[in-house]
């Protein structure tokens, strides 16, 4: 099942259960599990139809549909911030004096005015849906039409504005010896990377899970450096992998189910999965801004990572000559690996208030740190800002 579709597609009541019927099959919008229709699936020792047992995993894996439809971000929902932080208050059931307190900002009044504005986009989201309904109900008007993101893209911005014309185009340069043949180059644009990753996944069994050998193998006839087109087909959300790396799947149709049935997954002395979940849970990840250093003439590369132990995937592109910082990707390839270092500058102690975002709290460390050394000109690799 393609879950772009349905996802994006889905009715509002589906979307409020977070999972849709599709023929025998119960399926979460959100990561593609699937419980089939008739089988009796135990959990904890207690046994579940199909549809409960879906709710179940709703509630277990995602919080509830409101918490996994509200963290999609800014470019899904169209919600501040602000907004976002107090639409998750509201529907934790606060009164607008403890939403008051807790927030620190103005009065009850002031929380009673932010419900009224709230209402009101309700209410223009109504009238748009209707326009849009009516518009497409008119048919084909010569609109082109774009691709969708799929649900598990980790951002949604501008290289998504790519219609399918645009992606054939991209397509026809990238593989000129046919859309099954190798990949010309890596070495692409934003959009046009977006394209390849999306072409490449769609090379890929959805209702297989791979070994790290197998992923490998599956990567090659598409890229001999399949090492870096597996990491960035992570990196963009089109496939994901055990925290050990001991299995790999397409985020297109969820994780395939391995091994026995449902019903005899309670009976097994280990439970391999909740094993790896819980290393993961073991895993420290560090957030944080760091900056790449030519040693000898001092000039500087500042960014913010949600991983600083993906900073090793960024010496990785400047050696295979993808960085996006042209001029930093010139001087290393004139003076080599050698002449540069890598630095934490900050590590990120995430914000008391849990509704901040994580990249947020990034943003404006990063932005600090640019303020600070200002690595323009002479001093760094990054253009002036706009005066």
């Amino acid at each position: 099942m393609n879950m772009t579709d349905t996802l994006w597609n889905a009715p509002i009541e589906d979307l409020k259960k977070g999972y849709a019927r599709s023929g025998e099959l119960f399926v979460c919008l959100f990561c593609g599990h699937s419980a089939e229709q008739g089988v009796i699936y135990a959990e904890n020792g207690f046994f579940y139809e199909a549809e409960k047992f879906m709710r179940r995993h709703i509630a277990s894996q995602h919080g509830s549909a409101f918490e996994a439809l509200i963290g999609q971000g800014k470019k899904a929902t169209g919600l501040t911030d602000h907004q976002n932080a107090l639409l998750r208050l509201f529907y934790s059931g606060r009164s607008d004096d403890e939403i008051k307190k807790e927030l620190g900002i103005g009065s009850a009044s002031t929380i009673r005015n932010h419900r009224f504005a709230l209402k009101e986009k309700e209410r223009q989201a109504r009238i748009f849906l209707a326009l849009m309904e009516m518009l497409k109900q008119r048919g084909d008007s010569g609109e082109p039409v774009f691709i969708e993101p799929h649900p598990q893209a980790r951002t949604r911005d501008d290289r998504y504005n790519l219609t399918e014309e645009e992606e054939r185009q991209i397509l026809g340069s990238a593989f000129p010896d046919g859309p099954d043949k190798p990949l010309r180059t890596f070495d692409l644009k934003e959009k046009q990377r977006l394209a390849v990753l999306r072409h490449t996944a769609a090379r890929l069994d959805d209702k297989r899970l791979y070994t790290e050998k197998e992923i490998n193998a599956a990567l090659e006839p598409v890229y001999a450096d399949y090492a870096i087109l597996r990491r960035f087909l992570i990196e963009y959300g089109f496939l994901d992998r055990e925290p050990d790396g001991s299995a790999y799947w397409t985020t297109r149709g969820g994780r395939p189910e391995a091994g026995p049935s449902p019903t005899q997954k309670e009976e097994l002395p280990m439970n391999r999965r909740k094993e790896l979940q819980e290393i993961y849970k073991e895993i420290k990840q560090e957030s944080g801004v760091y900056r790449i250093v030519h040693k000898e003439s001092g000039r500087s590369f500042i960014a913010s990572l949600p991983n600083l132990k993906s900073m090793e995937g960024r010496r990785f592109e400047l050696n295979n000559g993808s960085f996006k910082n042209r001029a930093l990707q010139q001087d290393w390839k004139t003076y080599g690996e050698e002449a540069f270092e890598f630095e934490v500058l900050e590590v990120l102690k995430p914000s008391d208030n849990t509704y901040i975002p994580v990249r947020d709290q990034l943003g404006e460390m990063e932005a600090k740190w640019m303020n600070r050394l200002r690595p323009y000109g002479d001093q760094g690799y990054h253009r002036p800002p706009a005066e």
